[in-house]
């Protein structure tokens, strides 16, 4: 196999995730080539000014794969494009895309466009952020369209008589399983674990054997169905599992 004659996906993600290259890799196999760039650094900045900072860099980050040849990017990162709303991500996609001269998505838009080809009109969310990114969250969705029936809250820990600590790159499977398992979730509800930062193939992988009708879907699980689908010509045959069961309405 010529690795070099496989498409080329950006990935654009935050400094410190550790979980975005792993999961795209193992999700895309040998489909895709995956090359990163990096959100800069922002030491002393709120949650809230970090996004923003990101929304305003991420034109300059994009430049930073420099004269290199990309079939299409993904911007890896849910949170920042929450606070556009759902017009303002798609239109700032579209102007990204202009400007590179190939097709940017953000993690959301992905999302959106696989609730679309499968039909999912109905999320539960699944959700490591703090409370206030959460309910942003589920403004985001509801804007665009979609019913959101319920929130499962994962914080990272939780320590009795302290407020709960947040942060997605923390959270662990055995986390993710045990407040599921504390939570009612409808029979007729689609999953979404929301951010790119928050491991979860694991706990999708025993979730999928457990309940092999449930639609789940993540924000890195839906972007790497739109590179297959829009850069690998939609072929599953060597896509993850996971991928393949959103085979073949969506994929």
């Amino acid at each position: 196999m010529d690795l070099l004659s496989l498409p080329r996906l950006g990935l654009v993600v935050p400094p410190e995730n550790p979980t975005a290259e792993p999961e795209f890799a193992t999700l895309l196999g040998s489909r895709v080539n995956v090359y990163t760039a990096r959100f800069p650094t922002t030491p002393g900045a709120g949650l809230k000014d970090m996004l923003e900072t990101y929304n305003r860099v991420l034109p300059e980050t994009l430049g930073h794969f420099g004269g290199m040849r990309l079939d299409g990017a993904v911007v890896a990162c849910s949170a920042s494009h929450y606070l556009l709303g759902p017009d303002g991500d798609r239109a700032f996609c579209a102007e990204l895309s202009e400007r590179t001269g190939y097709p940017v998505w953000s993690s959301t838009q992905a999302i959106l466009a696989t609730c679309a080809a499968l039909g999912v009109r109905r999320l539960t969310l699944v959700s490591p952020y703090q409370p206030w990114l959460t309910d942003t969250s589920r403004a985001f969705w509801e804007a665009a369209g979609l019913t959101v029936d319920g929130i499962v809250s994962v914080p990272a820990r939780e320590i009795p008589d302290e407020e709960p600590h947040h942060d997605p790159y923390q959270v662990t499977t055995a986390r993710i399983r045990e407040r599921l398992a504390a939570s009612a979730l409808p029979a007729d509800t689609a999953l979404l674990f929301t951010g790119t930062g928050m491991g979860t193939l694991a706990a999708l992988d025993e979730l999928a054997r457990r309940e092999p009708g449930r639609t789940l879907l993540t924000s890195n699980l839906a972007s790497a169905w739109w590179a297959g689908r829009t850069l690998a010509g939609g072929d599953t045959g060597e896509a993850h599992p996971l991928l393949r069961r959103l085979a073949p309405v969506a994929v």
